[in-house]
Order: structure tokens, then sequence, then C-alpha cells
């Protein structure tokens, strides 16, 4: 059995990934990512990510209204690291994929290799309306048909002397882009459509799943592993977890209820309008939601022995080979996991194998 691999999900957005008042807020600063990076690397994570946002989401915290762009913030993590995989965002409406190719085969080189393209097709409207690039004529199938055709196209272009395409989203016309990157980028999607879950299956090497339910992501993550493999290729999964570490159970829940206390109501109804639910309907929501989602994610509370006991179980029982995770402070949070919870299910890993 395979070693699990474990990474973390970069604060490039202020606050990180607590909508709340009270928690911890990293700013979006090289310098705090560059210490969370080098954090990653000294502990023995497997990969450092960082999603790429370009509008934010108000409120009290002003959530995510400043942030650095992935491609280039990565590229810097990639000369100060030596070991963890570089794995950064670009958006596929967003960047000609002449340009993405290029800019990846850079970040392969600079990263001797670590390089990873998480591949978004585009969601949140308000987003890329600001800057004009925003189809509202693309359907959800539409956007997907559109990435599997980008993502042709790049791949194309890290191996072909010369590529011409023409199709309803770009034309590509005799186009060049070399140097051809010594190995192929890892590719990485997130998404748990059947939209998602098809592109994961044909395109990447790693997918990133979200669930309402252990049942729900065990299936989910049996139909990408069904998928890949019926296509002839293997394609990850992980899923992302928020980890709330203290001495002991009470004093790590002692913590969750502190921050639910400061939930960002205002940020939190803008990005379910985000969404597209309607501005009453996500109001409403957000008035009467409980302190926990101020996580973004799902999270684990406790001490070590606790935290290291829930990841191990959901990710075997989930059928997952790895997590993202996320630390509300990210140095003494990844400090701590690093001294006792990684090294831990590093043992139980070897013992399963």
């Amino acid at each position: 059995m395979p070693a699990k691999e474990y990474g973390i999900f970069l604060p490039i957005g202020n606050g990180g990934w607590m909508l709340s008042t009270t928690a911890p807020h990293p700013e979006a600063s090289y310098a705090w990512n560059k210490r969370a990076a080098l954090h990653a690397e000294g502990i023995g994570l497997d990969f450092i990510m960082s999603m790429a946002k370009w509008r934010g989401f108000g409120g009290t915290t002003d959530h995510w209204g400043r942030s650095l762009e992935s491609i280039t913030m990565m590229s810097a993590l990639a000369e100060c690291t030596s070991r963890v995989k570089i794995w950064a965002t670009l958006h596929a409406n967003v960047h000609n994929p002449a340009i993405a190719a290029k800019m990846l085969a850079t970040l392969q080189d600079v990263s001797g290799g670590r390089a990873g393209m998480n591949i978004v097709n585009g969601s949140y409207a308000g987003e890329f309306e600001q800057f004009g690039v925003w189809d509202p004529e693309l359907g959800h199938e539409d956007r997907y048909r559109m990435t599997e055709l980008w993502t042709e196209a790049v791949g194309r272009l890290w191996t072909e002397p010369s590529v011409t395409m023409h199709t309803p989203y770009f034309d590509l016309v005799d186009c060049e882009s070399r140097p051809h990157p010594a190995s192929r980028p890892t590719l990485i999607s997130a998404g748990k459509s059947e939209d998602a879950r098809r592109f994961q299956a044909r395109y990447a090497d790693g997918a990133f799943l979200a669930a309402e339910s252990l049942d729900e992501m065990r299936t989910l993550s049996a139909d990408v592993h069904a998928r890949a493999k019926a296509n002839g290729r293997v394609c990850k999964t992980y899923s992302m977890l928020t980890v709330v570490q203290d001495a002991t159970d009470e004093l790590a829940a002692k913590k969750v209820k502190e921050w639910g206390a400061g939930l960002d109501r205002e940020a939190l109804a803008h990005m379910r309008r985000t969404w597209g639910v309607p501005e009453d309907q996500a109001r409403a929501w957000a008035e009467g939601a409980e302190g926990e989602a101020a996580f973004q994610t799902a999270y684990v509370a406790g001490s070590a022995r606790t935290v290291t006991d829930h990841i191990e179980y959901i990710v075997h029982e989930a059928g997952l080979d790895g997590l993202m995770l996320i630390f509300p402070e990210y140095d003494e949070d990844m400090v701590l996991f690093g001294e006792t919870v990684l090294p831990a299910l590093r043992a139980r890993d070897e013992v399963a194998a």
C-alpha cells in the first residue's frame, strides 16, 4: 500500500481559511507564505499548494480581499525549498494555453521537476466580470469542454515543436513553446460533479474532492480511481481538512468555540451569493449559521492522538491517497503537527504497507 501524501493549502489570501474575527488572521504576504512553506519542508510534508483568487468576500475581515498571484509566489517558494512538490493554480478561462504552458515549463525548471498545476475553469462570476473575461453563455458542461481542450493544448505545447488548434474558445496557429519541460508537470483538478470527475479521470494526476459525508467521499474517490483505471491512467484522490490541535481535546474544543464566536456573517453571505444563491437566501442562511461555519472545510479538533486517529480513519475509510491540510495559524500549529502527528501517521503507514 503506497504511503499517504500530506500537504498544506497555503494562506495566499488574507485570513487563510477562517471566516472569523476571533481566529488567527494570516496575512497575504510572501513572508507568511514562505514561513509556511519552510515549515512544510522542515516537518516532512509532501506538497504545498496555493489557490488563485481575484476578488475577496468583504465582511468585517475583508476575507481574501488581499491575495497574492499563485504562479509568481510559487516560483519564489520553489527557489527557497528543495523537496516539497510545488502546486500552483491557473484559471483556464483567464490564461491562454500558450501562456500557461510557458509559465509551468518555467516553474518546472525552477523547481527541479517538482511543479504541478491545479487547473480551474472559473465558477465565481464576480471574480471575472470585473476584468471582462466572464462569458455568461458558457454553462457548466461547456466550461469543462473548454478546459479539456485547453489542457490538451498545454500538453501538446509541452511536447510538440508546433501546435495549431482551432476551438470555439481559443486559437493556436503554428504556436511554439520551448524549451519543453524535462518531465511533465503534475496536473491537479478539484470538483465532484460528473463533469469534474470525468475530467479528472482523463487528464489529472490528482483530484481534490469535497463531500457531505464519509460515505459520499468513499463513493467519489472510488469513482475517480475506477474511471482513471478504465482510461489506463492513475489519478490520486485527496480532500481538505483543517487541523485544530492542542495539548488536550478540551483545549482544542475551546479554540473551536472561541473562533466560531467571531463568525464573519457578512463575508459568509457574500460567499454564498458568489455561488449563485439569491441575496435574501444567502443572508438568511448566514444569519442562522452556527459558529462552525467559520471553518471553510471539515475540521478535526483535539490532542495529537485524536488528530492522528481521525486523519488515519478518514483517509483509509474514504479510500483517499492523501489530504491537503489547513492550519488556522500556520506557524506554531504546523510545528506542533510536525513534532507529534505526522511522525505517527508515517509510522502507521509503514505498518500498513
